[in-house]
This record gives C-alpha cells, sequence and structure tokens, in this order.
C-alpha cells in the first residue's frame, strides 16, 4: 500500500476510533485552566504514594521495576515488537487482568501471531481475525485485524527502522524528553493508537520510566487520590492535556522518589481481584 494512501487510510481510521471522537475545540476551556496550574505537592501526598507502593509490591510491580527501571530481560526485535502492538490494540476496552482471555492470550508460549507465521500469510488480516476467534478474542474482531495489518504494513516498507529507533534512542539512559517524543511519534504513526497506547507500547517493552498509559485505572485512582483537576478519559485523547497530566504525574512521583512505571504497575494491579504472579505478569 502506497505511503499516502496509508497516511489517508491512518487519518480515516483514527477518526473512527473510539479514542480519537474528540470536537477540535473541544478542551479550549480545560487549557485556559490548566495552563495557570502550579503544581502542589506536600508531605501527605509523597507519603500516600509511598505507602501506596509499598503495599502493592507484588510480582506484576516487581516485575516492572526489574524491566523498565533496571532495564533487564529487555528484547527488541520484530517478534517483540508485533506483540506489543497486539497487546495495545487488544488491551483498549476490555479486560486485561491476570486470567483474563487477553493475558492468557499474550502469555502463549510460543506466540501465535509471529512476524514469520504473519509473512508467510498473503492475506494477513483474515489470518489474524482466524487467530483472534480462535482465543476467544471477539470485542472489535474487524477494527483490530485491520489496524493491526496496516501498522505491520507501515514497519515493513520502512524495513523495520523503527526497532533501530527504540534501540538506539530508549533502551539506554533514555530521558523524559526522549520518551515524550517517541510516544507522540507512535500516537501519529499507528492506527489505533492513541496517547495512553503509544506509552502502553513503549512501557510493555521495557523502554519506559517516566511516560506512563493513563487508562480508566489511573484516571479512577488520581481522582480518589485528589488530583488537582478531575480526570477522564475524553480530554485525555488530547496530546497537549495528556502531556499536562504526565507533568503532574511525573512530579508527584519525583518528589515520592518512585519511578511512574512502578506506581502506574502498583495501580493497575490494585484493581485486580486476581493475584498477580511471576508468570502471569506479562504487561
Amino acid at each position: 500500500m502506497p505511503n499516502d494512501i496509508l497516511k489517508k487510510t491512518k487519518t480515516k481510521q483514527k477518526k473512527q476510533f473510539a479514542e480519537k471522537k474528540v470536537r477540535p475545540n473541544s478542551f479550549a476551556a480545560t487549557k485556559k485552566i490548566y495552563m495557570n496550574i502550579i503544581w502542589g505537592i506536600n508531605e501527605i501526598d509523597i507519603r500516600k504514594i509511598k505507602e501506596f507502593v509499598s503495599r502493592f509490591d507484588n510480582p506484576f510491580v516487581q516485575n516492572r521495576i526489574s524491566k523498565n527501571v533496571q532495564r533487564q530481560n529487555i528484547v527488541i526485535d520484530k517478534d517483540s515488537v508485533i506483540k506489543n502492538l497486539f497487546m495495545c490494540l487488544l488491551t483498549t476496552q476490555q479486560r486485561s487482568g491476570p486470567n483474563s482471555k487477553v493475558g492468557t492470550f499474550l502469555r502463549q508460549s510460543p506466540f501465535p501471531l509471529t512476524n514469520e507465521n504473519i509473512s508467510n500469510h498473503h492475506d494477513i488480516e483474515i489470518f489474524v481475525r482466524e487467530t483472534l476467534l480462535k482465543n476467544e478474542l471477539n470485542r472489535y474482531i474487524n477494527r483490530i485485524p485491520s489496524f493491526f495489518t496496516t501498522n505491520f504494513q507501515i514497519l515493513q516498507e520502512s524495513n523495520w527502522q523503527l526497532i533501530e529507533t527504540l534501540r538506539t534512542e530508549l533502551k539506554e539512559n533514555a530521558t523524559k524528553a526522549t520518551e515524550r517524543r517517541i510516544a507522540d511519534y507512535l500516537d501519529d504513526k499507528f492506527l489505533g493508537f492513541g496517547p495512553k497506547q503509544s506509552r502502553n507500547f513503549l512501557q510493555g517493552l521495557g523502554l519506559t520510566k517516566f511516560e506512563i498509559p493513563i487508562d480508566s485505572r489511573i484516571t479512577n485512582w488520581f481522582n480518589k487520590f485528589g488530583f488537582p483537576v478531575t480526570l477522564s478519559s475524553i480530554p485525555l485523547q488530547d496530546k497537549e492535556y495528556y502531556h499536562f497530566v504526565s507533568d503532574g504525574i511525573q512530579q508527584l512521583c519525583n518528589q515520592a522518589e518512585i519511578y511512574p512505571c512502578a506506581l502506574d504497575a502498583a495501580i493497575f494491579s490494585s484493581f485486580d481481584s486476581e493475584e498477580w504472579t511471576e508468570e502471569n505478569a506479562i504487561y
């Protein structure tokens, strides 16, 4: 598929995707507010964050720290990129706990949707759809295979340049600015991606410490915590507003001497009644 067609397709389909249904001027009033906010972080806030992360020091959180902070067992190749693309598309608006259908699928070894398996099929979209159906992953069963197929073609046409970018810019000593720049690039590049999915992708690969996917679990937790603005999913579809919220979370974590990726893991796992173990800690 020519690049100009891919670009037009991406623009059209992203507008149709649930996380992209935003009116151009819907954040004007909000932006006027958040541009004037000065983050005020006190000792009570810091203590609450530290105590919370300590309370949920489970295998899921430990795995996140080992991978994203200590940079252990990071693999960046075609198969890991593909698996994380699926993880981002599949975990959007459906259950992704330790024993969910999505979690069980992503833990399969060998994973059924490898670069070799996909490349051996003439009609990638049909192959992906059939594989998802076999694993009882029926939600968005037309949308996800379509999005993935286009994203896979983008990677192929660029000769998988993304892999080299991730290895050189994020695998070692990445800065907050670099993490955000590449996350925003992925948001613009891939179908079915918004600010949340692009950060979920990088975090899943173990490449980010500061930029986190702000999903419903995160917004619900921070609203109860007492975040200075009420968080909801629709405003977070706006890139500038997402940056603003991320800045607040990063400043809070910096004061508490905890990486945002660790807080994210603690919050995420706190919503699951099922136990996270070393075997099912996959995200």
